[in-house]
């Protein structure tokens, strides 16, 4: 690994200038398509980043990941075709390809929102397990708040009669929290800004298409 690469100032700037230069492509419809079609080669250069931040990326490292890329694989199986998880919605192709009709790349996000968000639970300095279990699944139920219109609007996924209903929301804390305790298991020692700032750019991303959409 070249050892620039691995310097968290870089990593950030990275992220946050993808996601400007995304901001501006979702926004404007003249490069509205060709920015829905790179999402999932956005994801994956996401998961790069959190990987080459990451301190001591071991089997344990990639034994957490693989759990939570088909925990997130088995939760989105489960909501769409049967809907006793979040409700009755289906996928869009803006995610890319798909089997079983789920995207290959939710297990990827679903990655990337936990780590995140456990690693920021932790640089807050909550001392408690549980809060940070808590109040890390709290976020992620805000962050997802932001996304619905946006994922609606791009083909991310629809619902089915056309309202997002309250329960996806309450599914996502509690799969969020199952997560996070997953997290909280694997003992990683406090990582550095990377994943925190991924997933704040993400909620500042989200709200700024919400409000602001130019």
């Amino acid at each position: 690994m070249i050892p620039f690469l691995r310097k968290p100032r870089l990593l950030i700037f990275v992220i946050v200038l993808f996601h400007i230069v995304g901001y501006v492509g979702f926004a404007l419809p003249a490069t509205r398509d060709l920015f829905e079609a790179i999402v999932p080669f956005h994801l994956l250069l996401m998961l790069g980043i959190i990987v080459v931040s990451h301190h001591e990326v071991d089997n344990r490292f990639w034994s957490f990941y693989l759990i939570i890329y088909f925990a997130g694989y088995i939760a989105e199986w489960i909501g769409v075709h049967t809907g006793a998880l979040f409700g009755y919605y289906a996928y869009g192709s803006t995610l890319g390809i798909k089997v079983l009709n789920i995207p290959l790349m939710i297990g990827v996000n679903w990655f990337l929102l936990v780590y995140s968000t456990g690693v920021l639970m932790h640089r807050a300095g909550l001392k408690n397990r549980w809060l940070r279990i808590v109040y890390g699944a709290l976020l992620m139920v805000a962050l997802d708040i932001l996304i619905e219109p946006v994922a609606i609007q791009f083909d991310y996924w629809h619902w089915r009669f056309d309202a997002i209903p309250v329960y996806n929301y309450v599914c996502w804390f509690f799969v969020s929290m199952f997560m996070l305790l997953v997290f909280e298991n694997f003992g990683f020692k406090k990582q550095c800004w990377v994943g925190p700032t991924l997933l704040i750019t993400q909620m500042v991303f989200f709200a700024a298409l919400n409000i602001y959409p130019l």
